[in-house]
């Protein structure tokens, strides 16, 4: 097959096509194009992957878009503050192909929907497609319908966590838990505050809140959005953290692993005193 087109899927949203638990891309507008096309990760200047447009739906509500969350992977939180609400078209997505290696393209000055690849790069991916791309790569996606249920642990939540585990991050640092941060459900990071974007950090109180929000992978049914309030140090939406705790058995000693899986995206693990996780 050749592949002559692109298109532009900022982080976290094409970490989630990546690892099969995404197959809704959500756009503010139809597409008459149908078939193959190929996935590039915003601002990393390559290709990553290959897919099939298998169909475009109608625009949904809020709603629906909350009811839809296992296919497209955005939060219901962000949903309902209007955050997304231009972005209510699916792409639905089908045989999702990661390339063994990205693969460069020259982007062309101006803002598209579509990147119209040059020729060598469109021969690169069809050496990529060719290749046993299934040893290295995540199972081909033939379906736009929800993926199989695991066999269900003991938490749903912690079924969540061993899916969302699977896209690796590069470690920002460990933060130690204290009674307080269990019994008030935050988590201090003050020795990582620094290694956060100042866009996302904002003032004291809900009215001074930051520019930007970050998206954070807890392990939950659904991500947290937040901003970092700037004077103490922490996440300032809370809802999630009392939750996170219970799941993980958190207590005072325990430390709290934060990574960075992409711009703005970020996840939280609880590591157990004495290594255990």
């Amino acid at each position: 097959m050749k592949v002559t087109k692109a298109l532009i899927i900022a982080d976290p949203w094409i970490g989630y096509i990546l690892d099969g638990s995404k197959t809704w891309e959500m756009r503010s507008t139809g597409a008459s194009h149908r078939g193959w096309f190929g996935l590039i990760r915003k601002g990393s200047g390559a290709v990553y992957a290959a897919a099939r447009l298998a169909d475009v739906g109608a625009p949904l509500s809020s709603a629906e878009m909350i009811a839809s969350f296992d296919k497209h992977r955005i939060p219901e939180e962000m949903i309902r503050s209007g955050a997304v609400e231009k972005w209510n078209t699916p792409w639905k997505l089908a045989d999702i192909r990661r390339f063994r290696k990205p693969v460069p393209y020259r982007h062309k000055s101006g803002a598209v929907t579509w990147v119209h690849l040059d020729e060598d790069v469109s021969r690169a991916i069809a050496i990529e497609l060719g290749s046993e791309v299934g040893t290295e790569s995540l199972s081909v996606v033939t379906s736009v319908s929800p993926p199989k249920q695991q066999k269900t642990p003991s938490s749903p939540i912690l079924a969540t966590r061993v899916e969302s585990s699977k896209t690796a991050g590069a470690l920002l640092g460990e933060v130690k838990l204290t009674a307080g941060n269990i019994r008030n459900s935050h988590i201090y990071l003050r020795d990582l505050f620094d290694r956060f974007p100042e866009e996302a950090v904002g003032g004291s109180n809900r009215h001074e809140k930051a520019a930007r929000e970050v998206i954070v992978d807890w392990g939950g049914a659904s991500p947290a959005q937040t901003d970092l309030d700037g004077s103490k140090k922490l996440f300032r939406s809370r809802g999630w953290i009392r939750t996170f705790f219970e799941a993980n058995d958190a207590s005072a000693g325990d430390r709290v692993q934060v990574q960075e899986t992409g711009p703005y995206s970020y996840r939280v693990r609880v590591k157990k005193r004495g290594g255990a996780r």
